[in-house]
């Protein structure tokens, strides 16, 4: 048999451009059981089930063990999260930028770090009602027009005016994580006029990884982005094409951050080619 799959994707409203960086609905049914690797990403991810519960294997944290989620947050991460599944799989996956969880989720996204929290546990009910709407929704322009209005009402309550990032790291994020990795921490450091220590020791209470980290999960989020068409080129020309030294630069990259090779990756992931998305890091963790 084989499996179906339906969604779609889209941005958010322009006034939240800065916070989200996009929805996208997955519906997958009919396809083997198994286990989907979820990718690290330079967003922080939130995801709304709709129907069974989310089934984490191994979680991204050592301390975390396996759960079984309906609606989750989680920070940003080098390390990969395993995900069991029984071929179906239905819901939303959100990219949130830095920003956002100080908008959307009133706290820095060191504060989440690897580990999965419960949505209910940091929006308390406008995640109920955020789930409890998408859920009795039949369509995803709808469904997406219910997180603009819910998260549009938690950025006006959670100002990041209240509490604002420095401007400096955001500079710095830009650079390293908007960039594809391809910026050098030290040049970083002079632009924003801060000694390389200190960019590091404020960047990682920020953000909570270091800005090397940051730089490899970017570099690593486009050559995935590149790995997800069913057509692509071959693997060293996708290292040249993501700032890679060379296909074995690459390819240490990827057992870091995703335990396996590209290539190895590209032989065993199911959900990996069933929907085309559209930005390149949605889509890491739930399909």
């Amino acid at each position: 048999m084989t499996g179906v799959s339906d969604g779609a994707f889209s941005l958010p409203t322009p006034r939240l451009r800065q916070f989200v960086r996009g929805y996208e609905g997955y519906w997958l049914s009919g396809f083997p059981p198994g286990k989907h690797v979820g990718m690290p990403s330079t967003s922080l991810t939130v995801i709304i089930t709709i129907g069974d519960p989310l089934e984490i294997a191994e979680a991204s944290h050592p301390d975390q063990h396996s759960t079984s989620w309906t609606s989750l947050a989680s920070g940003i991460t080098v390390v990969p999260c395993t995900i069991a599944h029984d071929g179906n799989q239905h819901g939303i996956q959100v990219g949130l930028t830095p920003l956002g969880a100080r908008a959307i989720f009133g706290m820095p996204t060191a504060e989440l770090g690897a580990w999965m929290v419960d949505l209910d546990d940091i929006l308390g009910a406008d995640a109920r009602e955020l789930r409890d709407r998408v859920s009795s929704t039949p369509d995803w322009r709808r469904r997406f027009a219910v997180l603009d209005e819910i998260f549009s009402r938690r950025a006006e309550r959670c100002s990041i005016h209240d509490a604002p990032m420095n401007p400096a790291l955001e500079q710095a994020w830009s650079m390293l994580a908007g960039n594809d990795g391809q910026a050098r921490v030290g040049d970083v450091a002079e632009e924003i006029g801060w000694s390389r220590r200190h960019l590091v020791n404020q960047f990682t209470a920020e953000f909570g990884i270091t800005p090397k980290d940051s730089a490899r999960i970017a570099r690593f989020s486009a050559a995935h982005a590149i790995l997800r068409r069913p057509e692509i080129p071959s693997l060293a020309d996708v290292a040249a094409m993501c700032g890679y030294y060379d296909q074995a630069h690459m390819a240490r990259d990827w057992r870091d951050l995703a335990g396996m090779s590209p290539s190895k990756w590209r032989a065993s992931e199911v959900f990996t080619f069933v929907q085309d998305s559209t930005t390149p890091e949605l889509a890491d963790l739930a399909v």
